[in-house]
């Protein structure tokens, strides 16, 4: 037991400690990075600078994955009727891991598509365009507010490229993580009421997720992406703003599944006690 409580503890501060250094990091980097700052002399120590904030970004990105993994095992190690344990639980099997990888890897495609981290541009030829030599990869280590930069712009083709801002490429992780995690359970909460006739129930607790505004928030970008004007660039600079505001509710939906999860198992099992 005491084991398993060091395993949380310790998990929990990777997680804790890998989004902090996110965090410092763009601060760091948006100090060095404005315009009165930027002379030629100064551009080979801001590329360094850019390097070392994006070794941070994955090195950030692999201690909070170790770190929820960790959480993960310990919660399946100690099964109880905590919020944490029920959710950990309702993804420890092969269906709703799968429902978990597919739902977060198609929800990351459709944010890269949708936010331009994918680019395709069949009616522009990138080296004539924008001077890009093909293939060839550059980082822009100026200019931006925080977690804009450094940004990486990748050229595969004439018309396929990638263009990597932090802040985007932090909450398409984040995000998809959260997605994915809500599909798993939302499955599984499916298939628990469907087996016992309470599909109302499922319909009632699964709403909000329903009406994910992550997904909405893509979706109007898509819709308006492919017009032209002022509105446009303003709901694209917007979409950030919309994704980061639907974390709390992917954060919160989990939760509110995993409570009627356990109240709807305490039942099953008092109404099992009384009969036997």
């Amino acid at each position: 037991m005491e084991k398993q409580v060091i395993m949380q503890r310790s998990s929990s501060a990777m997680i804790i400690v890998g989004f902090a250094s996110i965090a410092i990091s763009f601060l760091i980097y948006s100090k060095y990075d404005y315009d009165a700052a930027i002379t030629p002399n100064a551009v080979p120590f801001l590329e360094r600078m850019a390097q070392g904030t994006y070794i941070v970004l994955f090195m950030s990105f692999g201690a909070i994955g170790y770190g929820l993994y960790r959480f993960y095992q310990a919660k399946i190690a100690k099964s109880d009727n905590s919020i944490s344990s029920i959710i950990a639980n309702s993804i420890n099997n092969k269906r709703s891991k799968q429902i978990f990888i597919a739902s977060a890897i198609g929800y990351g495609i459709f944010f890269s598509l949708t936010s331009g981290i994918l680019v395709y541009q069949p009616e522009v030829t990138f080296s004539q365009h924008y001077g890009l030599k093909i293939p060839s990869a550059y980082i822009t280590p100026c200019c931006g507010p925080p977690g804009y930069m450094p940004s990486i712009v990748v050229a595969f083709t004439e018309h396929v490229g990638m263009k990597i801002i932090p802040i985007n490429l932090v909450l398409q992780v984040t995000v998809a993580f959260l997605v994915g995690l809500n599909f798993a359970i939302a499955s599984k909460a499916f298939l628990t009421y469907r087996k016992e006739g309470r599909m109302g129930t499922f319909g009632a607790v699964t709403g909000l997720f329903i009406a994910c505004p992550a997904c909405a928030g893509t979706l109007l970008t898509a819709l308006v992406g492919t017009g032209a004007g002022v509105f446009t660039i303003v709901i694209t600079q917007l979409q950030t703003v919309f994704i980061a505001l639907s974390i709390p509710i992917l954060l919160v939906t989990p939760v509110i599944m995993a409570r009627k999860l356990r109240k709807f198992q305490l039942g099953n099992c008092a109404v099992d006690s009384n009969s036997s």
